[in-house]
């Protein structure tokens, strides 16, 4: 457990610097280490919709690191399962800013992976997140329509192969998550808060708080997003057990927060609107991956715009391979159903269509 600094902002680049510079991040870094930076890439998203880590916060990263004499940085990253992450890192500009500061970025679905023992099971993780000597986190603090929040702990799983994160979700996510952030901990955690989604991973309603976070824990920063987010930590077990697995601590104490400075105007985290705990309440889940039930988030948020009723309960997740389910299944997992929207993941549009008939 550490100092949790915070900023607020809109200019990401100047504004981690700034955070870098108030908590003295070079003083921590051994001489001539092999830094990795670990953004929030899930999709071909730009940051202004609240879903992925905004590119400032990359270069402003880099060019304190530079400044401070530390040349071999790298950027490192895998996308969710069905995205690419070079189109996706394309979106999000992170192409201009590898090449302004000649730094390479390594799409991890394409790394060699090794095998580590965690306090769940040996888990598959990325060599060049695990051979970094100093790994930066650097989340979107946002929502999630599994875990309610993702934030540091959660973004280390685009260190994972996509086979792993499968896995992740037939294992619930909670425990997964939290045995990989005791294997795999972050040196450094800047959380970009400056227009998440608050409702949904995927992003498409940020929210604008222009906020920024950096600490060492990431079990204290995540269980700090919870409290800005007016959730409790303990409605996201992971964050209890990985400070149980000993990954940090979520106690956060008010001595803990360091302002740099205050907001021009106010600003607090509104309540997530529910929205999407609305719209999957007809749904029955069991160990589906985030990507095909953002799809289907998707397809629900269009269904009700255009007042699309379905009428059928729908099914998705691993869980249903195999069984004859009755109703809507949602992709390949689903093909036991009586209707089944085919893909890994299916589309939101093809999951419209299905809703219309």
């Amino acid at each position: 457990m550490g100092k949790i600094y915070e900023i607020y902002g809109t200019d990401a680049h100047e504004m981690t610097i700034t955070l870098m510079k108030a908590g003295n991040v070079a003083e921590s870094i051994p001489l001539g280490a092999s830094i990795a930076l670990k953004p929030n890439l899930i999709l071909s998203a730009k940051p202004e919709e609240g879903a992925t880590t905004h590119p400032g916060v990359l270069s402003g990263c880099i060019e304190y690191l530079q400044g401070e004499g530390f040349t071999d940085i790298s950027v490192i990253e895998s996308s969710w399962i069905g995205a690419k992450t070079e189109p996706a890192m394309r979106t999000c500009g992170y192409d201009k800013v590898c090449s302004r500061y000649g730094v390479p970025f390594y799409d991890l679905k394409k790394d060699r992976t090794r095998q580590v023992k965690t306090p769940m099971r040996p888990m598959e993780i990325a060599c060049r997140a695990l051979d970094a000597d100093f790994l930066i986190d650097l989340p979107v603090l946002k929502g999630h329509c599994q875990t309610a929040i993702t934030c540091a702990l959660k973004n280390l799983k685009g260190c994972i192969p996509d086979h792993e994160k499968r896995q992740f979700h037939t294992e619930g996510l909670h425990e997964p998550i939290a045995a990989l952030a005791a294997a795999l901990e972050p040196d450094l955690v800047i959380v970009d808060s400056i227009c998440g989604d608050l409702d949904y991973e995927e992003g498409g309603n940020p929210v604008h708080t222009n906020r920024m976070m950096m600490g060492w824990d990431p079990v204290q920063i995540d269980a700090y997003g919870c409290r800005l987010m007016g959730l409790d930590p303990e409605d996201v077990p992971y964050i209890g057990l990985a400070g149980e697995w000993g990954a940090g601590s979520p106690r956060v104490r008010e001595e803990d927060i360091v302002k740099l400075n205050e907001p021009s105007s106010a600003r607090d985290y509104p309540p997530p609107s529910g929205k999407v705990r609305r719209l999957i309440q007809g749904v029955r889940a069991d160990s589906a991956c985030s990507a095909c039930y953002a799809a289907l988030v998707r397809a629900l948020y269009v269904a009700d715009e255009e007042d699309i009723r379905i009428r059928d309960r729908i099914h998705i997740g691993q869980g249903f391979q195999g069984k004859a389910i009755p109703g809507i299944g949602i992709g390949r997992c689903c093909q036991g159903a009586d209707r089944c929207v085919m893909g890994c993941p299916p589309t939101a549009t093809d999951i419209v269509k299905e809703f219309e008939k």
